[in-house]
């Protein structure tokens, strides 16, 4: 048996192989649900409707899949060149903070100003910190994963000290309760994002504020001269400046473009859903490394980017759901790392095939 690189990849295996890797890992975890005394099909079922079917499980479900839809077009614009963004988490807080700080400032203002303020906000603040890797790998070479992972941690605390630590303008210190349990101002009225209810189901802003920003990636990368030229110098940085093409122009302009897709999402969680600077609730659910996640699960396409955080959010929102006594939670992240681990197996089948000699 050889494994041999294909020369050329069929079409069909782009969409046969993820939807039978999707197959594969639903199978295996039948097996992880009968090993844990779970029938599967009612399990399955049980799932689905909290995740989808049920009494408003589907608006619940965006509410999840918004941040990850986010978290994971920022790595999907920066891993297309090969750059590997891991920062989002920290662009996704650098986000949040900006976007909080513009509703506040701009107390009092119409609203379609303050939505305005808030988005170019959060997409300013992402995209400066992924500024900082970026022209650390264009200029001095050094490796981003490290640079932007490390960045998170910084961030996060800085995310906690204007909250907990200090009494900076973000923080509510009206009244003693605020003063012994720390958390950040509420949002004027003004700066709570829209929503539209169409038929029972309830779209935020920010969800589709994500399916724009993924057809400006589609258009950008599969349109234009520079999404020709990432395309080229991801594949080939020698070939890309033996063409002339400016390698360093494009590192930095894709890191800040994936930063500032980032730092939507953390303006979105603040102005569509927790109105406030939540430093707890941002950095316990790790959207920007589960946005790593459904980046590869999509293969770096914007709009399956979106489909699959909608799945992921779907399968986090019936997780909280169920959880109890008969249904762990820790089941649906084993199904989660279970579709990881199939769907990156069955890029094997996409790049490479297996011959049998005898």
């Amino acid at each position: 048996m050889r494994i041999e690189r294909r020369l050329r990849q069929p079409w069909w295996l782009t969409i046969v192989v993820p939807v039978l890797s999707i197959v594969v890992a639903f199978v295996l975890s039948a097996f992880v649900l009968l090993l844990t005394g779970h029938p599967p099909l009612r399990s399955f079922h049980r799932l689905f409707d909290a995740a989808f079917t049920g009494n408003g499980a589907l608006s619940e479900s965006v509410v999840s899949a918004t941040p990850l839809a986010f978290t994971g077009l920022a790595a999907a614009v920066a891993f297309r060149m090969n750059l590997f963004n891991i920062g989002g988490e920290g662009q996704l807080y650098a986000g949040a903070i900006m976007g909080a700080t513009a509703g506040l400032l701009l107390a009092g203002s119409p609203s379609p100003l303050i939505f305005a303020a808030m988005i170019a906000a959060g997409a300013v603040g992402g995209a400066l910190l992924a500024a900082i890797p970026a022209i650390l790998r264009a200029f001095f070479s050094t490796n981003e994963i490290i640079t932007s992972l490390m960045l998170n941690y910084v961030v996060g605390l800085v995310l906690e000290y204007l909250i907990f630590d200090s009494h900076s303008y973000l923080r509510d210190t009206s009244g003693f309760e605020a003063n012994v349990f720390p958390q950040g101002k509420t949002l004027p009225d003004e700066a709570t994002w829209s929503s539209w209810n169409i038929h029972g189901l309830v779209l935020p802003l920010g969800f589709v504020l994500s399916i724009a920003v993924a057809g400006f990636v589609w258009v950008l990368y599969s349109r234009t001269r520079f999404g020709f030229e990432v395309q080229v110098i991801g594949d080939s940085v020698r070939a890309g400046r033996y063409a002339g093409m400016r390698t360093r122009r494009k590192i930095l302009a894709v890191m800040c473009l994936s930063g500032a897709i980032a730092g939507l999402g953390g303006a979105s969680q603040t102005g569509d859903f927790r109105h406030q600077l939540d430093p707890r609730g941002l950095r316990s659910a790790n959207y920007g490394y589960t946005g790593i996640v459904i980046a590869a699960l999509a293969r770096y396409n914007p709009f399956a980017v979106v489909l699959v955080a909608l799945l992921l959010g779907g399968l986090q929102n019936a997780g909280f759901t169920l959880q109890g006594a008969d249904f762990p939670a820790g089941l649906v992240g084993v199904m989660q790392g279970l579709i990881l681990f199939c769907a990156l197996g069955g890029e094997l089948f996409v790049r490479y095939r297996v011959r049998f000699a005898w």
